[in-house]
């Protein structure tokens, strides 16, 4: 039979897409069991040394703990903060974390710690003053009015137009003296030369969805413009059961909303600058994975 026949040309082109359909199973496969395999992050090799000599002292408070200090969010005395990565954010975070919410286990500090000069933590019901900055400040949380984050300077930027029409609505100032303010104080929407990025702060929660209504209904925190992370998969090992797995934990969801708004708002290729977010998180991940497939309960508890 000639190799350039049809029987045999039809036969290499379905030995060809059968093998690529493997290989992107497997790719999807390996992806699945691992989703935080292709991070760019920093040596985690002090954790792992941290992690075989076991608890260390907080230099600050003296307390007993693994990897970091979650009261006073620094590491503990056998991991070097110079080697802790830093990492620069585009803008500043505000996490409001639940009083009941264990310490322990919550993954906001992992924020706290990596990017100290962007993030600060408030315990509820102490929470920021938003009211005058509700042009420039977004909460993440899921609802039926939530916006995806491609949006929101569309959104924000509507805010400062009604914000500065609502200044100016005076009846006793010349309708000629009006428009002429309006002009100096902002652009048209459809202005490219205007179009910015007027996101300064973003909101999260730290909670569990069970508890989050409490904060999310406080008053101090309605109005605000709401975005959702709708695409996102959680990979959080403490994952709440009969909650859909869109639900992430709070250091997933800065990172993630990190990444798209780097993409979609700054229009701009990630290169992995936010990575290291999930420094901590991402060998707690595969700690506790190995430890399942092993069987060492002790070593899964070391991560709590």
């Amino acid at each position: 039979m000639s190799l350039n026949s049809p029987i045999f040309l039809k036969q290499s082109e379905e030995n060809n897409s059968k093998f690529v359909e493997t290989k992107q199973s497997q790719t999807t496969s390996i992806a699945s069991e691992d989703p935080l395999q292709n991070l760019c992050l920093a040596s985690q090799e002090v954790l792992q040394k941290a992690q075989q000599s076991g608890r260390s002292k907080c230099l600050r408070c003296g307390g007993s703990r693994m990897f970091y200090c979650y009261t006073c969010y620094v590491p503990v005395e056998n991991v070097p903060i110079e080697q802790i990565p830093l990492v620069k954010l585009p803008l500043k975070i505000d996490i409001i974390k639940h009083p009941n919410e264990t310490n322990g286990k919550s993954t906001a500090i992992h924020a706290k710690l990596l990017a100290p000069e962007f993030v600060n933590i408030y315990t509820y019901p102490c929470i920021p003053e938003y009211e005058e900055k509700d042009h420039e400040v977004a909460l993440v949380f899921p609802g039926p009015q939530s916006i995806s984050i491609k949006d929101i300077s569309f959104h924000l930027q509507k805010r400062i137009q009604n914000n500065v029409r609502g200044k100016n609505d005076d009846p006793d100032k010349p309708s000629f003296k009006r428009k002429r303010t309006e002009e100096q104080q902002f652009c048209d929407l459809n202005d490219s030369k205007c179009k910015g990025t007027p996101l300064k702060k973003i909101i999260f929660i730290d909670s569990t969805w069970n508890q989050t209504n409490k904060i999310f209904t406080d008053e101090r925190l309605q109005g605000l413009l709401q975005v959702e992370l709708k695409t996102r998969k959680t990979c959080f090992w403490r994952h709440q059961k009969g909650k859909p797995d869109t639900f992430l934990s709070t250091i997933e969801a800065i990172y993630y909303f990190l990444v798209d708004y780097h993409t979609d708002i700054l229009k701009e290729k990630y290169r992995g600058q936010y990575d290291n977010l999930l420094f901590f998180y991402s060998f707690m991940y595969q700690l506790i994975k190995n430890a399942k497939c092993s069987g060492d309960k002790e070593t899964a508890k070391l991560t709590h």
